[in-house]
């Protein structure tokens, strides 16, 4: 059979069996077959399903999906025959068909390893000063094995029994947020038992085990960026206090929904005019003024400049006059360099991977500004955590 499914399937069923997980998770929680942990319900099996696998194998995500259609025509035959007596043999046999000849998915390809925390998610919003604070508790704990930069090449590095793996490159996508939590807290060991990672459950609350999350996250995509000109995973604006010529006292969360454009102000820079097409949000880079007041909106404090030089791959010293695009749901989209006047497509640094060629949005007459705001509409992105949607 050569039929797969299409990038929107996929992520249908992708969304359809997490949300199906979650749900288990929640109901055993509330018979009390299921703990809290670290503030959210237990996963209490040994076992997961593995996104990772059906997003990158159509083929059993295709069986999965037959099988799954199998299983439910074979339940609505059996609940008809309770009601049906005439039929209730014929029905009985075609459940059991149904059952026998669903294409089931292997265990070992379809589930993979749980722990306890798997389906934990980070509930620090991935905000500018939890990334600052990541930062701050990676270089006191984590440098000296993983690096400065991520690589996996501190100055401990070569001691260990096993060299750090790089975090810069799709590592910390592979995996689910809280199996990640997991492994800062409990450590990691290699086949033979030995220590390939301290845990840090005794050094570090679950809150800084979240926000160095946060902090990996956005140096990986930094570096990526540095390296390859493209943010391979899609990566949401952080969240930072702002105020609005219209509303004070907000937050850039709060402007979900509208696409933004992120200007890093410098000493010697030129704010930029209001654009109709975006809502501006000027950001003070270290050595600059305060904003003009009359900016639409603005950022005054120092950790958002700071998350963005990592989100970048530059210094803070060197962000003066970049431009980010964010589009409509968050994710940021678009760089635009110092000294660049116009806008082109080449500036859409975070791409769709979902769409087929076949609908991609064709350029149309506009300007450079124009395409690219059409181009993040009508092709949206979506972040993959081991395989499941977010």
């Amino acid at each position: 059979m050569n039929w797969t499914l299409p990038p929107e399937g996929l992520n249908l069923l992708l969304s359809a069996v997490q949300e199906i997980q979650l749900a288990l998770r929640t109901l055993l929680h509330a018979l009390g077959w299921s703990t809290d942990l670290h503030g959210q319900p237990a996963w209490p099996f040994k076992q997961r399903v593995a996104g990772e696998l059906l997003a990158l194998e159509s083929g059993h995500a295709r069986r999965l999906v037959i099988a799954s259609a199998c299983l439910l025509a074979a339940v609505v035959a059996l609940l008809i025959s309770g009601l049906w007596r005439r039929g209730r043999t014929g029905l009985w046999l075609g459940a059991a068909a149904a059952l026998v000849l669903a294409p089931w998915p292997d265990a070992h390809v379809l589930l993979a390893p749980a722990v306890p925390t798997s389906l934990h998610q980070s509930p620090t919003g991935f905000t500018a000063q939890g990334i600052v604070r990541g930062q701050a508790v990676y270089q006191q704990h984590c440098v000296r094995c993983h690096g400065a930069d991520g690589r996996g090449e501190g100055v401990d590095a070569a001691s260990l029994p096993m060299w750090p793996p790089t975090l810069n490159g799709a590592l910390l996508w592979k995996q689910l947020d809280g199996e990640l939590f997991w492994h800062v807290r409990q450590g990691l060991r290699a086949r033979d038992g030995a220590i390939t990672m301290p845990g840090f459950a005794q050094q570090l609350t679950d809150t800084q085990v979240w926000e160095v999350l946060d902090f990996l996250q956005a140096n990986a995509s930094g570096q990526m960026l540095k390296a390859s000109g493209v943010w391979a995973y899609p990566v949401r604006m952080p969240n930072a206090s702002i105020q609005c010529r219209h509303a004070q006292n907000r937050t850039v969360r709060d402007l979900r929904g509208q696409r933004l454009r992120v200007v890093v102000v410098g000493a010697r820079s030129t704010p930029p005019a209001d654009d109709p097409r975006l809502v501006t949000i000027q950001v003070q880079a270290s050595r600059a003024p305060v904003a003009q007041p009359d900016a639409e909106c603005r950022v005054d404090t120092n950790p958002l400049a700071t998350a963005l030089s990592l989100l970048l791959g530059v210094a803070e010293n060197q962000l003066d006059n970049h431009t980010l695009l964010v589009d409509r749901d968050g994710w940021l989209r678009a760089r635009g360099l110092p000294g660049k006047t116009a806008w082109s497509e080449e500036d859409l640094v975070c791409r769709s991977t979902a769409l087929p060629m076949a609908l991609a949005v064709k350029p149309t007459e506009g300007d450079g500004l124009d395409g690219l705001i059409r181009r993040m509409d009508g092709e949206p992105v979506r972040l993959l955590r081991g395989g499941f949607p977010h």
